[in-house]
């Protein structure tokens, strides 16, 4: 899991780097329940933001105008922002999937990745329902989707879906090769079920603002903390998952010889990318073994349960000195 902070000024982006957030989110909180920023604050905070960290953008409620949407998304890719995020709350299912698509159009050409986004608490304004996201994302291509809530009340992502339903996005995603964000007024509270989940990205605001209070801007230390309770639970020094990633630690081989051994390198790669190559790998060769290095414990139950479900078998785990797993599977 990498983090995102949205922010909504230069001094607020500056403070979410130095706290050590991986992305940081341009919006504008004071459009409507979600809006997006004007071009040139986005172009102030992407010039500023150094590499390998992103820069991205949040059109937060898009209208019901196709054209609009994807002019908008247009001008995100030709600003250079790292992802665009398009999110629908009173739209009809194909309408949403016609927007995705022309915004999908509307990025050729540009390094942009497209991020289509629904809203957990939808039901709340007879809004298109959260449920929706995976199918959504795949007919239109989507380089991945956010769940994210509008409700500023209190309530959160976990008062609207539960854990296990986000556990099987996630997941199903993650296989597709698509990325996976959750947000939603998340706070330090939520992070044994966000670490369950595993999403590829963590989105917060209001955890990581003076006070706690998203109104009051972001702070650094806040930040700071927030990251280092994530990387407790991507280490394995909290375990939230009793264990799970190596309960298959010592699985014997069954004497069967492959025909080959491949490695496959997770390092800087996100659980989809390291999934979709797994899949991949086993289309081709079947007979030859895989070594994965997966980055962090967290990742690793999920290509435990990637080989489990696919029938493959988890030969060998083991923990290098740089906290890196390797994983041995044949298929």
């Amino acid at each position: 899991m990498i983090l995102m902070v949205s922010v909504q000024n230069l001094d607020e982006a500056m403070h979410a780097l130095k706290g050590g957030a991986d992305i940081v989110d341009v919006k504008n909180l004071q459009e409507a329940l979600v809006g997006s920023a004007n071009p040139w604050v986005v172009e102030q905070i992407r010039d500023a933001v150094p590499e390998p960290h992103h820069a991205s953008v949040t059109l937060g409620v898009v209208p019901n105008q196709i054209g609009t949407v994807a002019m908008a998304v247009y001008a995100a890719g030709r600003i250079g922002a790292t992802s665009v995020k398009v999110g629908f709350m009173n739209t009809e299912y194909d309408h949403a999937l016609e927007t995705l698509q022309a915004s999908k159009q509307a990025l050729k050409g540009t390094d942009t990745k497209l991020i289509g986004s629904l809203f957990a608490d939808n039901p709340l304004y007879d809004g298109l329902e959260a449920d929706h996201m995976v199918r959504l994302a795949q007919e239109s291509e989507c380089d991945g989707w956010l769940i994210d809530t509008l409700t500023k009340d209190g309530r959160n992502l976990f008062d609207f879906m539960s854990e296990s339903e986000l556990r099987d996005m996630v997941f199903q995603s993650k296989q597709d090769g698509m990325s996976t964000a959750l947000s939603g007024h998340l706070t330090i509270n939520d992070l044994d079920e966000l670490a369950r989940i595993n999403p590829d990205i963590v989105g917060v605001r209001g955890a990581v603002c003076s006070k706690g209070d998203r109104n009051d801007g972001v702070h650094w230390e806040a930040v700071a903390e927030f990251r280092r309770q994530l990387e407790l639970r991507q280490s394995g020094e909290i375990d939230v998952l009793d264990g799970a990633y190596l309960k298959n630690g010592n699985a014997k081989s069954n004497g069967v010889t492959a025909g080959g051994w491949v490695v496959i390198d997770g390092t800087g790669k996100t659980c989809a990318s390291i999934l979709a190559e797994l899949t991949n790998q086993v289309k081709v060769d079947d007979q030859s073994f895989v070594e994965v290095v997966v980055p962090d414990v967290l990742n690793t139950y999920d290509v435990v349960v990637w080989a489990e479900e696919g029938g493959h078998t988890v030969m060998t785990q083991r923990k290098d000195a740089d906290g890196s797993m390797r994983i041995l599977i044949q298929p």
